[in-house]
């Protein structure tokens, strides 16, 4: 099963990404409308599957090298594209939004550095600068007397030693020699380049065209402007084949409508002695009587669906009495329920709209040749058809009222009695389905002004523009290997980076998506500190264009004090997060909200004062509602798990990086700096010396080797690898049983219980057969 679903995931995902593929380079406008509901549909898919990965492998994290062997893939294919449209059609609201923070924000006044530096008389300002000065001419000084003394040097050993004179032959022999020489050895080095790079062992050249890139980022932009253009004439031609089938073909539809529903009233009266019941627009009004079905199916499905309700209440006591029954003996089938909803799939939601996309695909556009299109206007005749049902539908909502008037005066005319609509059976009055609406604290104030307010306050920040590419990692290359050596393998910062472009981009990035996937209100990011839990945060909102709110304990403290200051801030964040959506919510250190012993020193700042609304406003969220939030913490053993874990639907834990993760980030991480790694720098010893050291230590230590001067000198003098270690060796590392105390504590979260138990079965199973084979022996 686990096999099966792993296939399946990674179909899927070479799906989304060929999708967004054609998506991104279609002009077409009806075949992109028909590409993004196959695009949306794809993605949602791909959501179902990696919530039905976690319930069967009881784990965030999933080994999949051996699924990517038999399949031929690489882990390239592993990764989660993200759709390009997510940032581009909401370019124009980004702009606003960026905009109207600006406004607000320069009506706040300049900003003051936080920083104070020590104030300087002039005087000792000027000594300062005097031997500054004098230091730096000195410098110079020493360096042109050293000049002179060797062209003295130099001098004397010609004097002293005389002129060698060569004839002219030797002195060309010479000549050749060097030249030759050199020659030779740029031409071994070249062939040695060459050599290493074609079996793979050194990377490619980095040689630019310029020109093309120019043509490739022209051709682009010419490529969307294409697209807008297409898709203003197509909005045009919508409006006015609307306008035209509704004055043309409009009044037909109308008569003909009316003829048929007559003729109805008229069969079922013929049949039964009376004038049949109106459908109710909840059930489709006239749509019933068109389903190509005879006046008497129609009154018995009328008639069936009232009896429904009636028999659903007798099937739901019938349930009770069995549930009651089932509970006295739950002790002995718990384990076999569990397995059951492990191994069982639910039910997609995406399929159908996949199918949809493809029966139209191949009843309309596959037997169209790009002929007929060359110019990628829109098919007129395709429009008429998608707009005659629009005109349709809109008539027979008009055409049903004036029926329901007509056949209730036949009622009163031939039948002397008042004709019913048949109304939709009504739910049972009982327990209460829906949930509870939120109070509006606000009912008076404009979204501008509540905007305005957490600005000021600084609830609503602007976020970094942060890539999920540059969170570096690579993959697990021998997860399957340690799960057969009864061994739990640790995710990779690859995994990580996966998993939040599952659960945070790809939700918050479409509407559609979000309102039909797995609800998922909630991450919290587990790790200690350096690795990157914040970039991540920032790169969710870079990816999917959202806004920043931070409600971070030490965020609150001083503001809005008291119970109702602190509904009042919950709910105005909640509130804005839903009106200018996506939006996330960011919680650092979010432990504190959930402190089993506040300590002493942070009990003015009162950090558990928002955990009671927090989780009120988080179980109001709704598909659809694309606000989230994420916590990050690294000392979650100082809070009480069931309230955390209520709170976090889904808890990803950040182990430090591994030996593959470490050697990718020394490379990438010096490259972005602006240098070329040599032979000379030994990526590998620097990968194995920095076991434990988290993405945040190896970057500042490259930012404290790389300075300036240092990358100036790189021409005469290479980087080697011992200039990192002293860097290095400041720094404090991670020590393993820091590591193996979070290990401990993610063990104890509701889903890494099941994984241990399931492993503690999985092992005694084993043992039970092992004793039954020696007893066969």
């Amino acid at each position: 099963m686990s096999e099966q679903l792993s296939s399946l995931y990674l179909y899927y995902l070479g799906l989304l990404r060929r999708f967004d593929t054609l998506y991104d380079q279609m002009v077409h406008p009806q075949k992109r409308r028909l590409l993004r509901r196959l695009l949306d549909g794809v993605a949602g898919r791909v959501l179902e599957l990696k919530d039905d990965l976690v319930r069967t492998d009881l784990s965030e994290y999933h080994c999949l090298d051996h699924v990517l062997q038999d399949l031929k893939l690489t882990p390239a294919d592993l990764e989660v594209p993200i759709p390009k449209y997510f940032l581009l059609e909401q370019s124009t609201i980004l702009k606003e939004r960026g905009l109207m923070l600006a406004e607000i924000l320069s009506r706040m006044g300049p900003v003051t550095s936080e920083t104070s530096f020590p104030e300087m008389h002039r005087t000792k300002a000027i000594i300062l600068l005097q031997r500054a000065e004098r230091a730096r001419q000195g410098r110079l000084r020493a360096t042109f007397m050293r000049e002179i003394r060797k062209e003295e040097e130099r001098d004397r050993k010609i004097r002293e030693e005389g002129w060698h004179r060569f004839s002219q032959d030797q002195a060309a022999i010479i000549i050749q020699k060097v030249w030759k020489g050199y020659l030779q050895r740029k031409r071994t080095q070249h062939d040695r380049w060459t050599e290493m790079e074609f079996i793979g062992m050194l990377p490619s050249a980095h040689q630019v065209n310029l020109r093309v890139m120019y043509q490739d980022g022209l051709g682009e932009d010419i490529g969307r402007l294409r697209q807008i253009e297409k898709e203003e004439e197509f909005q045009v031609a919508m409006v006015k084949t609307h306008d035209v089938l509704r004055e043309t073909e409009g009044p037909d539809m109308k008569e003909k409508l009316k003829e048929q529903i007559r003729q109805w009233f008229i069969e079922c009266h013929a049949l039964t002695g009376r004038f049949p019941d109106y459908p109710d627009e909840s059930l489709g009004g006239s749509y019933l009587i068109f389903a190509d079905k005879t006046p008497e199916q129609v009154k018995m499905e009328l008639e069936v669906q009232a009896q429904e309700s009636k028999k659903k209440n007798q099937e739901k006591n019938k349930e009770k009495e069995n549930e009651k029954k089932e509970r006295k003996q739950k002790k002995g089938k718990g384990r076999k329920r569990e397995a059951d909803t492990m191994l069982k799939a639910w039910p997609s939601k995406f399929i159908p709209v996949i199918n949809a996309g493809h029966e139209e695909y191949i009843n309309v556009w596959k037997n169209q040749h790009e002929s007929i299109h060359s110019t990628q206007s829109f098919d007129p005749e395709a429009l008429r058809v998608e707009k005659r049902k629009e005109v349709e539908e809109e008539i027979r909502i008009q055409v049903d009222e004036l029926m329901r008037q007509e056949l209730k005066n036949l009622h009163l005319a031939v039948d002397r009695e008042e004709g019913k609509p048949l109304k939709p059976p009504k739910k049972k009055a009982g327990k209460k389905t829906g949930k509870k609406k939120e109070k509006d604290l606000t009912p008076d104030r404009s979204v501008e002004s509540l905007l305005e307010e957490l600005v000021v306050f600084g609830f609503l920040r602007k976020s970094e523009t942060v890539t999920l590419k540059d969170y570096i990692g690579d993959f697990l290359y021998l997860g399957s290997t340690l799960n057969l050596a009864n061994k739990l393998p640790m995710p990779s910062l690859f995994d990580i980076r996966q998993n939040v472009a599952l659960y945070g981009v790809l939700r918050l990035g479409s509407p559609d998506i979000h309102a039909m996937a797995p609800l998922i209100r909630s991450i919290l990011l587990v790790g200690p500190s350096g690795m990157g839990k914040k970039m991540l945060v920032k790169a969710v909102c870079t990816e999917t264009g959202a806004n920043l709110f931070d409600l971070s304990p030490s965020n609150l403290q001083g503001k809005y004090p008291g119970k109702m200051g602190v509904q009042m801030i919950v709910h105005m964040v909640f509130k804005v997060a839903r009106l200018l959506q996506p939006s996330v919510i960011w919680i650092g250190n979010a432990e504190k909200n959930f402190y089993k012993r506040v300590p002493k020193e942070e009990k003015e700042m009162d950090p558990k004062r928002i955990k009671k609304d927090l989780t009120k406003a988080l179980r109001l969220l709704s598909p659809g509602d694309r606000v989230m939030l994420i916590g990050t913490t690294d000392q979650p053993q100082l809070a009480e798990m069931k309230g955390l874990c209520r709170t976090y639907e889904r808890i990803l834990f950040m182990p430090r990086p591994d030996y593959a993760s470490r050697f990718v980030l020394w490379r990438q991480m010096i490259e972005t700096q602006g240098v070329q790694v040599t032979q000379n720098l030994d990526i590998s010893a620097l990968a194995k010396v920095s076991d434990g050291y988290t993405p945040g230590h190896i970057l500042q230590a490259i930012h404290s080797v790389l300075t300036e001067r240092r990358v100036l000198q790189l021409s005469k003098q290479p980087l080697v690898a011992s200039e990192f270690l002293s860097h290095l060796a400041k720094l404090e590392p991670m020590y393993r049983e820091e590591e193996e105390s979070l290990k401990d504590w993610y063990f104890k979260t509701p889903l890494g219980k099941r994984k241990v138990k399931f492993i503690k079965d999985q092992d005694v199973e084993e043992a039970k057969l092992a004793k039954e084979r020696k007893k066969r022996k």
